[in-house]
């Protein structure tokens, strides 16, 4: 089986995670963010995966390899420039089977959606193409997407308003999941912008488009640093399935009398001096986190330096190489840039 996975974007909202690290290959927990996607297609037969890049594609090369340590082939696609979500995949359409069948997946999920489901519900409608939806309570930010009783698409309503919502018992949104026949391809004009959720999708309606509802899957889209930290302590605490992790990496040093709660990530070479107390956050590889500082629901970018007594908290995001002077308090989601020097006492929140 084969996969097309868009993984073009830049992935503004994780910056200064996503600074220098294009965004597939972050870390989440202790493997590149991507590597989630590729296993969990790897266990519902997917075999061959074609990486439609755009950002930075050679470090997403030079972090994923050919695939050979997943057990799959993975083969990169880089457009000469964005070309929207079917742009991209028309881009990618020489690598594409002639006669089967594929999925299309957006990049930035954690997911654990049963797809051998969505691909069996595919073959038994004869779909020409089948959504993945998941439900959400609030549906004000989403676009809705309607089925009739036999799963055909009906309908679309973007960030709808409470008087749109009267007689819709349960809200499904698009997973990002798509499962495709070949022939969707003829519709997508080549060399230009296209957009396959306000293009392809509402021009199938009645031809073929059906959704394939996953309830009681569990689905994110990691595009936040909220929802990073969020997926990170889902996986941590088994939330969503997915294959064993290791919350610690090598060589981490935990000075005595310093604290690390149940939810804490440690990279590689991470040193947590004495009377630290780390509690709901992400420190990757190479930081060090001196005396007496508190470090709670943050995320500290490789090689940072978190000085004596310091407090992070509050969603903060602290990039690469930052150096967090003695006694600074960082909070309510401030974002602090590779390579920034911070005084000591400079900002006190």
């Amino acid at each position: 089986m084969q996969a097309v996975i868009l993984v073009g974007g830049e992935g503004t909202r994780l910056r200064p995670l996503t600074s220098r690290q294009p965004k597939p290959v972050i870390t989440l927990v202790d493997r590149p963010f991507l590597v989630y996607m590729l296993e969990w297609l790897r266990g519902h037969g997917v075999d061959d995966v074609i990486l439609s890049c755009g950002f930075e594609p050679t470090k997403v090369r030079a972090a994923l390899g050919d695939g050979e340590a997943l057990g799959i082939t993975l083969r990169y696609v880089v457009e000469p420039e964005p070309r929207g979500t079917a742009g991209a995949l028309k881009y990618a359409e020489e690598q594409v089977g002639l006669d089967e069948r594929f999925l299309m997946l957006n990049g930035d999920v954690l997911t654990d959606v049963d797809v051998t489901a969505q691909l069996a519900q595919h073959e038994a409608t004869g779909a020409v193409g089948t959504l993945g939806l998941v439900p959400v309570d609030d549906p004000s930010a989403y676009g809705l997407v309607l089925c009739d009783e036999t799963h055909a698409v009906a309908g679309f309503l973007e960030k709808p308003a409470p008087s749109q919502l009267e007689g819709i018992d349960r809200y499904y949104i698009s997973a990002g999941i798509y499962v495709l026949e070949r022939s969707v391809l003829q519709l997508i004009d080549a060399d230009r912008n296209v957009s396959i959720e306000r293009e392809i999708w509402p021009a199938l309606v009645g031809h073929g488009l059906y959704g394939s509802q996953a309830d009681g899957a569990y689905w994110m889209d990691i595009g936040t640093p909220e929802r990073y930290l969020q997926g990170t302590f889902d996986i941590l605490e088994g939330n969503v399935r997915t294959a064993a992790v290791q919350r610690l990496g090598a060589d981490v040093t935990i000075a005595a009398g310093a604290q690390v709660g149940s939810l804490v990530v440690l990279g590689k070479g991470v040193t947590i001096g004495e009377g630290a107390r780390v509690e709901r956050a992400v420190v990757l590889d190479g930081v060090t986190v001196e005396a007496g500082a508190e470090l709670t629901d943050c995320i500290v970018a490789p090689g940072a330096t978190i000085g004596e007594g310091a407090i992070v908290r509050g969603g903060a995001v602290i990039g690469e190489g930052v150096r967090v002077g003695a006694g600074n308090v960082l909070a309510a989601g401030i974002k602090v840039f590779p390579d920034t020097d911070l005084p000591p006492g400079s900002i006190k929140f």
